[in-house]
């Protein structure tokens, strides 16, 4: 896949082009379909495929204090559209400059003079230009002056009336339904970051655990412990996952995340490693001494290994 980060990094010669266009948090199995069928309209009329997305939620400069959590990070979302097999991304700026953009100014000078677009795939709600000002039916009328077709997606609905979005992934997240979650992903939840020292209580316990970096990407699931598994490279590993404060202690970071490998002793200091979230076995308890703790802890690596088994 390719990849400009400028209007102006985009060839001359670029397209003619099929093109959708969001911000594609988390790349769920409604961004899926989406590409999917931009995918399909692309081969079928000889077409580059493109999607337009933005480096940051547009409420990050419209309203910042209603910005929501981002499912993902730029990289890890980069690297999500490279696996669906588009030819290009466009990932635009998402700034003053193109805020103030009119509709009929987002259509003419990126659709048109850019992207020599050819057919546009959008979902119903889809809205663009200053303040939302544009529709479906903006584009549609826009597209007969600048020569473009617009292609409706419909939704993806797995229950009822609610379609699939980042919203909903936020909210199971934020329960801990990491489960729930991956269904409507269309893949396992999951973070990364470079495993950093930590103080070492878990190998006092005889549970060595695997530290992320607090900056570590992608949106971390409600305080608890998971079952899931930890990637180095093109190694996989199962994993009992700790997520929180680690309330039996004092003077622990909140929401740290840290990753048991089952069986495995492993050096994987400075590595930067994918930890995902399979399921959820337990909230977070505070216990009163070390042995329940650790009694717990057995419990929990078996429950780890069980669900793990029946996924594979």
């Amino acid at each position: 896949m390719k990849t400009y980060y400028a209007l102006d990094e985009v060839p001359a010669d670029f397209g003619p082009s099929a093109v959708t266009i969001g911000k594609f948090d988390g790349v769920h199995a409604g961004h899926r379909a989406v590409i999917d069928e931009l995918l399909s309209a692309a081969r079928a009329r000889d077409l580059e495929s493109v999607i337009i997305t933005f480096d940051r939620h547009p409420l990050a400069q419209l309203d910042p204090a209603a910005r929501p959590d981002e499912l993902v990070s730029n990289a890890q979302r980069l690297d999500l559209l490279a696996g669906t097999g588009v030819d290009a991304t466009l990932f635009i700026r998402f700034d003053g400059a193109l805020a103030s953009m009119t509709p009929r100014e987002f259509a003419e000078k990126i659709l048109r003079d850019v992207c020599h677009t050819s057919v546009v795939m959008v979902g119903q709600d889809f809205r663009f230009g200053s303040q939302g000002a544009g529709d479906i039916e903006t584009l549609r009328e826009l597209g007969r002056e600048f020569g473009f077709d617009v292609d409706l997606i419909p939704e993806v609905q797995p229950e009822g009336d609610r379609k699939v979005s980042s919203t909903w992934i936020r909210e199971l997240l934020a329960e801990g339904d990491v489960t729930r979650a991956g269904e409507l992903l269309g893949r396992t939840p999951a973070v990364r970051g470079v495993v950093v020292h930590g103080a070492a209580r878990g190998r006092e316990l005889g549970f060595p655990t695997a530290n992320l970096s607090p900056e570590s990407e992608g949106l971390i699931p409600a305080d608890g412990v998971y079952a899931g598994w930890l990637t180095d490279g093109d190694e996989r590993y199962p994993a009992a996952i700790s997520v929180g404060s680690n309330p039996t202690f004092d003077g622990v970071p909140p929401k740290q995340v840290e990753a048991y490998v089952l069986d495995r002793t492993l050096d994987l200091y400075d590595h930067l490693v994918e930890i995902s979230f399979v399921a959820r076995i337990r909230g977070q308890v505070k216990y009163t001494g070390i042995d329940p703790l650790i009694e717990q802890m057995n419990i929990d690596v078996d429950g780890v290994r069980a669900i793990l088994h029946d996924a594979s």
